[in-house]
């Protein structure tokens, strides 16, 4: 697919253009399209790469001057991810900072806070990981029971990667159990939904907290999918210490502060995403030919549903960031965008395993899979991660088209 945003950002997109295919070589052009929001091969090269995007200044472009960014605009974000995704360079190992964290202090955090976190992550010097859902409450994440509690001793840990003698009036002290943290075993900082009133039920009483990851009070522990990898984690939060002003936005208002993360996280992706989708489809019709597919009236309906599914997800995309670069908030389509992406991406990949026949069941005894089979294994979570399918439909029932809400216990 090729876009052309107009001649007030040809010179960028040609600088970009130019720069990557300068830079992606060697063990980089090796790993092209490597990882994804769940996937964690070739982590080394990945973060590798993302360092060799920070020496050229090309990671946070609409990041203000003053944290290390470039200061661009909107239009520049859309098109380095576009030019990016299309290059089909190595997925981001720094993307939940980048994509999530850093967004969200950029709009919510304190001005100590963004000098201080904001420059490390664009020169890659340190890695977060996402601590939001639990055991008990992932989809339902108002339900979270992860506590905290302030600590006005001022008690530190001499040799953790937190600043130490911040004059901040205390800390807080937070317990609890965290899961599905991406990249977990990887992060350096945690930031993390807790409940600081007791007292408080469902979205009330929450709080976000940047708590530092290498303490005695914290345990991360891998946690293993389908493709053999290790990207996801739990993480057991005992006595863990952070100082008082690290709290993102107000005490008690967490919710706020994590609902405006879940919707970057829901709707700044799906540019990337649909590029890769595109290459699928394509690889899926060539096995097509391959097999002789093509002449079987069922599968060539099916290969064709899948082909245009890809394009729906085009024109969405497109209409979104007209919408957005215009200035406009995005129409009910963006909220629509996540359900069909995730759900059409599952049927493309069972679609191309079944063309692949008996073949595409079988691995080395490393267990190494093809991109086949690790797209169709890793797409299974697709409808679970950033807001399950029922969660969305429930958004799209009751905020797009108006439904009674779903009863509650």
């Amino acid at each position: 697919m090729e876009l052309d945003f107009g001649p007030a950002v040809r010179d960028f997109r040609d600088e970009l253009r130019d720069w990557l295919a300068e830079h992606l070589m060697g063990e980089f052009a090796e790993h092209r399209g490597v990882g994804g929001p769940t996937d964690g091969a070739a982590w080394e090269v990945r973060l590798a790469w993302d360092r060799e995007l920070a020496a050229g200044n090309w990671l946070g472009v609409g990041w203000p001057r003053e944290y290390g960014g470039r200061g661009l605009g909107l239009l520049e974000e859309i098109v380095f991810e576009y030019e990016y995704a299309r290059a089909n360079a190595p997925y981001r190992a720094t993307g939940n900072a980048l994509d999530l964290l850093g967004p969200m202090l950029l709009a919510m955090g304190s001005e100590a806070q963004k000098k201080r976190f904001l420059p490390p992550i664009l020169s890659v010097e340190e890695l977060w990981g996402q601590g939001f859902s639990e055991p008990g409450a992932g989809s339902d994440l108002a339900s979270v029971r992860t506590r905290a509690e302030r600590d006005d001793g001022g008690t530190s840990f001499e040799g953790t990667s937190r600043p130490i003698g911040v004059e901040s009036g205390g800390e807080w002290v937070v317990n609890g159990q965290k899961v599905w943290t991406s990249f977990g075993i990887h992060a350096d900082w945690l930031y993390v939904l807790t409940r600081t009133d007791p007292d408080s039920r469902r979205h009330k009483g929450l709080t976000m907290l940047l708590v530092p990851a290498d303490q005695p009070g914290v345990e991360i522990r891998s946690i293993r999918n389908l493709a053999g990898q290790d990207e996801f984690a739990e993480v057991f939060l005992s006595d863990a210490r952070t100082d008082a002003d690290m709290v993102v936005g107000e005490v008690g208002q967490g919710w706020r502060t994590a609902m405006a993360t879940l919707g970057i996280e829901r709707g700044t992706t799906l540019l990337p995403q649909q590029l890769a989708f595109e290459r699928e489809a394509e690889a899926l019709i060539g096995l097509a030919r391959e097999r002789g597919a093509l002449d079987d009236p069922m599968l060539r309906r099916r290969i064709v549903d899948a082909w245009i599914s890809v394009r729906i997800m085009r024109t969405t995309n497109l209409r979104t960031i007209a919408e957005l670069t215009a200035g406009r908030a995005p129409g009910p389509q963006a909220t629509t965008a996540k359900l069909y992406a995730s759900t059409r991406h599952q049927q493309l990949g069972h679609l191309a395993m079944e063309l692949a026949g008996p073949a595409g069941q079988i691995v080395d005894e490393d267990y190494a899979l093809d991109t086949r089979q690790r797209s169709f294994l890793l797409s299974l979570a697709e409808t679970i991660y950033g807001g399950s399918s029922e969660i969305q439909r429930n958004i799209i029932g009751e905020q797009v088209l108006g439904l009674p809400k779903e009863p509650r216990p």
